[in-house]
């Protein structure tokens, strides 16, 4: 085995994984090299370097363990994945953007599982394609996510957006463009559906009522599903369907 280059054999025996996925690994490797100005090896990839990914690999399958949103927060921090991360942040999703260092999340940012966070795009990879040789660079851009920001499950944002203050993504949105402070957003592309102050006061009526719900020791399971009954009742019509 070379002590500066490995070859596909190699990469498969260190990394106990399949000849397609080395090849994989190996040209994400030199593509990334390639773009620090290194001179890569057709066929090869540097040893070093493959060590790095291993153990970028490893610390991915850690943070995925990680119990508690709290707990992947002080991960985050401790090992400076973000280019910023605020206080009272809840990181809920079991992964973390290959580009950290161009998000920053601000004070009070409550982030739901599986938000995805896109810094950049590989449009440039048909283009180059189109000329036959690489002459495109990969585009990528910041994203901020400012104080009082909830993104809800399942939402992407995408390059070059800043989020609130003040905010709430709703769950599943794709969000490709700046959410103005004081909005709620939603959909796809993500548009404004409400208000942030609306929505806080809807949500401290509903937390007024399950306290007096909780005061009068009424089981409140019981008493949603009965408001959730009333709210959907489904009646037959003339000709016996329901609607």
């Amino acid at each position: 085995m070379n002590e500066k280059f490995l070859e596909v054999g190699d990469v498969m025996q260190i990394l106990g994984i399949s000849r397609l996925a080395a090849y994989k690994l190996m040209r994400q490797i030199n593509s990334e090299l390639e773009k620090k100005g290194y001179i890569v090896i057709r066929g090869k990839v540097s040893r070093k370097y493959l060590l790095h990914a291993k153990f970028e690999v490893a610390e991915r399958i850690w943070f995925y363990l990680i119990p508690t949103a709290q707990g992947r927060v002080k991960w985050l921090r401790k090992h400076k994945k973000l280019a910023m991360l605020g206080e009272h942040v809840h990181w809920q999703p079991r992964k973390y953007p290959t580009d950290g260092n161009m998000l920053k999340v601000h004070d009070n940012v409550a982030i739901a599982s599986n938000v995805e966070f896109t810094m950049h795009d590989i449009i440039h990879w048909i283009f180059d394609g189109m000329e036959g040789h690489r002459c495109f660079q990969e585009f990528a851009d910041c994203i901020e996510i400012n104080e009082n920001v909830f993104i809800g499950a399942g939402a992407r944002i995408l390059p070059g957006v800043s989020v609130g203050p003040n905010a709430i993504v709703a769950a599943g949105a794709i969000v490709n463009k700046d959410v103005l402070p004081g909005t709620v957003v939603g959909g796809v592309p993500a548009r404004v559906i409400g208000s942030f102050e609306d929505l806080m006061k809807n949500r401290k009526m509903y937390s007024d009522m399950i306290q007096s719900v909780k005061a009068n020791n009424i089981d409140v399971d019981d008493f949603l599903w009965n408001e959730f009954s009333k709210n959907h009742k489904i009646e037959a019509g003339e000709n016996g369907e329901e609607h």
